[in-house]
């Protein structure tokens, strides 16, 4: 006979029946009601208004944490003299050798330069973006005011437990402040992450180029002696500054935009549809996190080896 799954000899496929069935009671028959989401842009300080630590910190510490032992692991996989990869770490290598054939076949000789930066950025958004997939992340956390105004009646309503608590005023009504928040719903992640990509970006542009990498945003070597061109060329420069800066603008907000309408769309459907119903959107969010984190590390890599190339000597043969 075929041995299924079990846990304390139940079959695992009756227990998520148990647990529906335990959760279709629970709200719909004996009316325990679900806290309603707490929607916040900045991140929520831990400990009070003075408190330096926020939740999407503590969500970083734990990616960095999980990144470290991955690496641990990868290493420890590596020293062992196995020619065959197995396991998770066997994954992690597969997946570094896709990333660094990538960029070897866009960088050439840059490429064992470029790698860690583009490794290190997808593996840290990665694990940043599917942190919203663990069970606990925004949904565990100590209940506070939420000072938000409601109606009148919703305060003098009386309900177990801290869900609604009874007070003298309209600013009754609690919110959840979860202690782990994934971190690529703050911007200062993603603000911070972009600056990085892009300051580097301008570092091994200068490793590569040296001095002359600056020409690329005030060229006016042809200024005078090719009036025309040389006056699109010096444009052109001027429009690379504005580039530069809002690249920073489209990897923050590309990453946060994607990854917090993912979160409220969870917050919604599980407060609308509190039973079974986030399974299916937890698919598309497990997607959307692998492709967010690709397109980060993608761009970067490639404004990175973009940088070890100068366009002007090619532009002046054109012209």
């Amino acid at each position: 006979m075929e041995n299924k799954p079990r846990l304390f000899g139940i079959p695992n496929r009756y227990l998520v029946l148990l647990l529906i069935v335990a959760s279709v009671l629970i709200h719909y028959v004996w009316g325990v009601k679900a806290l309603q989401p707490h929607v916040q842009l900045p991140a929520e300080k831990l400990g009070g208004e003075n408190a330096f630590l926020t939740n999407t910190l503590v969500a970083t510490l734990i990616a960095d944490v999980l990144l470290i032992l991955m690496a641990l692991s990868v290493r420890r996989a590596v020293k062992s003299g196995s020619l065959i990869p197995q396991g998770f770490s066997g994954a992690v290598e597969a997946l570094l050798e896709v990333l660094y054939n990538l960029t070897e076949s866009t960088a050439g000789k840059w490429a064992k330069t470029i790698f860690p930066w583009f490794a290190t950025i997808t593996l840290l958004v990665l694990v940043v973006n599917w942190m919203e997939l663990i069970p606990g992340v925004d949904s565990i956390g100590l209940f506070e005011p939420s000072h938000v105004k409601e109606f009148e009646e919703l305060c003098t309503e009386t309900r177990i437990g801290p869900f609604v608590s009874v007070g003298g005023d309209k600013e009754c009504v609690s919110a959840l402040v979860p202690v782990v928040r994934v971190a690529s719903t703050d911007l200062n992640f993603t603000v911070a992450l972009a600056v990085v990509s892009v300051v580097m970006t301008q570092v091994i542009g200068v490793r590569a180029l040296g001095a002359s990498y600056f020409s690329k945003f005030w060229y006016t070597k042809t200024l005078f002696t090719k009036p025309i061109f040389g006056v699109i060329d010096f444009a052109v420069g001027l429009l690379e500054i504005v580039a530069e800066i809002a690249k920073v603008l489209s990897f923050s907000f590309r990453l946060f935009g994607n990854i917090f309408a993912g979160s409220v769309l969870l917050f919604v459907i599980g407060s609308l549809v509190p039973v079974f119903a986030q399974t299916v959107f937890l698919m598309l969010e497990f997607f959307v996190g692998l492709i967010q984190a690709i397109v980060f590390g993608m761009l970067t890599m490639v404004f990175m080896s973009q940088a070890t190339h100068s366009h002007h000597d090619e532009g002046e043969e054109h012209h």
